[in-house]
């Protein structure tokens, strides 16, 4: 991970590789254990009333959601951050700091399209395989 060690991952701003503190992470991590629970009880609905199969495609938006939040928290960077060239690695939540070179932000923001690209992949594959569960 370019000779960066891992003890130093969310203590401090590392561009397209951490924009994110350990309060920050753990925002992450909540937000992906409340997509699977949405998604499981989702699915769970949708079998137990019998919808018709292609209705159990929204389950793409939960599960890309859960894929979302743990990608974030495993990778300590915030996509939305990536995006619009901020990021917090202070214990305070919510507070930013702006990235000023623009060869940081458009690291930042490539960063920040893979792990969207790797959430929407995740939630389709789930999608595609509720949709042939034989329940």
């Amino acid at each position: 991970m370019n000779g960066i060690s891992n003890n130093n991952i969310g203590e401090r701003y590392i561009p397209g590789v951490c924009n994110i503190g350990k309060s920050e992470i753990k925002r992450r991590k909540q937000a992906g254990w409340s997509g699977l629970i949405i998604t499981v009880i989702l699915l769970g609905l949708l079998v137990y009333f019998d919808v018709p199969r292609p209705w159990r495609l929204v389950i793409f938006i939960p599960a890309m959601m859960t894929a979302i939040g743990f990608l974030q928290a495993r990778m300590h960077f915030c996509a939305y951050f990536g995006m619009q060239g901020v990021f917090n690695v202070s214990p305070d939540i919510g507070e930013t700091d702006t990235v000023e070179q623009v060869e940081f932000r458009a690291m930042d923001r490539q960063k920040a399209w893979r792990i969207i690209t790797y959430s929407a992949i995740i939630g389709a594959v789930v999608a595609v395989i509720s949709y042939y569960l034989p329940l």
